[in-house]
């Protein structure tokens, strides 16, 4: 049941409608995906309908279990509501792919994954994560997505604001909130809810804007948006933030044959007007009023070590493009990150809580080289640098949930698991089994 509080604030809200909003909070929720560039045909049951706003985006005519599809723990696509993959429709207007881009609160992933593959090769995505828990989840599904353009933190808003002045480009702000437009799926948002809790959260959002506002560059792009549908933590801090802070607030382009609602300012989804859960969005422009005062850019003082000279060759040959990669170097472990952006995300590392940056390479064991998990999630691998082997569904499975496999006709040593075409992970064949070396983290643990 729908708090009572709730229901009547949005009568005083939306008048008359609000019975229609209230009638799609009871229905059942929709479900949608986006697929990324690692999957070139749909493989859902039915008859997926495109997402408007987005063109890698379906809804499917039924729920799987996705826990069993091993494509999806492949990064072959991401289950995310369609309302929040308006946030292309920002990026396509207001945002160059060429930008450093941060994702303040990211977990789990969705947004920034969609951020990445805007950016593409040509820009820079900081996805942050403040709840320690949370972040860790983040970094895995940015790892699966695999266009290396990312890395992951875990700071605080102020921390951004205060050592990051002036550095991106543009700052999402997908702002924690009281979850309204989350009731229909979610039986503890509704519990939760409270009028003091909205309170409480638009209070927060105002902080959070408050602390972050500095890292954004003047004329840069900021996109606010919640998973809730009051005015106090949408249009009202909207506009707060826009004569406070000093921003123009921006049109978005937009067919009316989608459904969605635009505010007093701003642009909400209603589940009785658009297919999919509640969400808000709104995008303004920084005041290109002040200088430019960006923080100093300064390498390290001191480069960081480097693996043996003869495993650098090898773990180029694992890439498409190993040219496009610098590579860093840390307690055995390489990583890969974009050689364009060297100079920034090297500075950065002595500025902020870095949880994954790019890709994970290589791996010093004993007197070789080993390829990280990462790399096998990387859409830059060059697959034919390993023997592929193919798994069917049930071996897929059994290989997800690190268990061990025996398969025979296929070569000593290391090997490359795919399903479908797509790269699983890694295993070592040692003659009667192949040892299974999938993060244990990252296992199925119920099916």
């Amino acid at each position: 049941m729908l708090p009572v509080d709730f229901i009547e604030s949005m009568h005083q809200q939306m008048g008359n409608e609000a019975e229609l909003l209230i009638r799609a909070l009871e229905t059942e929720p929709v479900t949608s995906v986006r697929l990324n560039s690692k999957l070139d045909v749909l493989t859902f049951p039915g008859e997926p309908e495109e997402v408007p706003w987005h063109l890698d985006g379906y809804y499917l005519s039924e729920r799987p279990q996705f826990t069993l599809d091993p494509l999806f723990h492949a990064g072959c696509y991401y289950v995310q509501e369609a309302s929040s993959m308006f946030i292309q429709q920002a990026l396509e207007q207001y945002v160059d792919p060429s930008s450093i881009v941060l994702d303040l609160c990211a977990a789990p992933g969705g947004k920034s994954t969609l951020i990445s593959e805007y950016l593409g090769g040509d820009g820079l995505l900081l996805s942050n994560e403040v709840v320690r828990q949370r972040v860790f989840i983040l970094s895995e599904n940015i790892q699966k997505w695999g266009n290396g353009n990312t890395v992951v933190t875990h700071n605080t808003a102020a921390e951004y604001g205060e050592r990051c002045k002036h550095l991106f480009d543009c700052i999402l702000v997908d702002a924690p909130c009281s979850g309204e437009g989350m009731f229909r799926k979610d039986a503890q948002a509704r519990e939760e809810w409270s009028l003091k809790a909205v309170k409480l959260c638009a209070e927060r959002q105002r902080s959070i804007l408050m602390d972050v506002w500095d890292a954004l560059k003047p004329g840069g792009v900021m996109i606010y948006s919640t998973c809730t549908f009051n005015e106090e933590e949408n249009e009202k801090n909207v506009e707060w933030l826009a004569e406070t802070l000093g921003a123009d607030i921006l049109p978005i382009e937009h067919d009316p044959s989608w459904g969605i609602t635009e505010g007093r300012v701003g642009y909400h989804f209603y589940p009785h007007k658009t297919k999919g859960e509640g969400f808000y969005l709104c995008a303004l422009r920084k005041y290109d009023d002040e200088p430019l005062d960006q923080a100093r850019i300064k390498a390290p003082k001191k480069e960081a070590p480097m693996p043996h000279p003869e495993y650098m060759p090898v773990m180029r040959s694992w890439l498409q493009h190993p040219d496009d990669w610098a590579i860093r170097y840390s307690d055995r472990f390489a990583t890969a990150y974009p050689l364009k952006y060297k100079e920034i995300v090297d500075w950065l590392a002595t500025q902020l809580t870095s949880i994954s940056t790019g890709f994970g390479l290589g791996e010093e064991r004993g007197r070789g080289i080993a390829p990280q998990h990462s790399l096998s999630m990387a859409k830059d691998l060059r697959k034919e640098a390993f023997p592929n082997v193919p798994l069917n569904l049930e071996q897929a499975l059994s290989y997800l949930r690190t268990e061990a496999l025996v398969l025979a006709g296929i070569p000593l040593g290391l090997v490359l698991l795919t399903y479908e075409g797509v790269p699983l992970g890694f295993a070592k064949n040692v003659g009667n089994r192949l040892n299974n070396l999938y993060p244990n983290e990252w296992r199925i643990r119920k099916l």
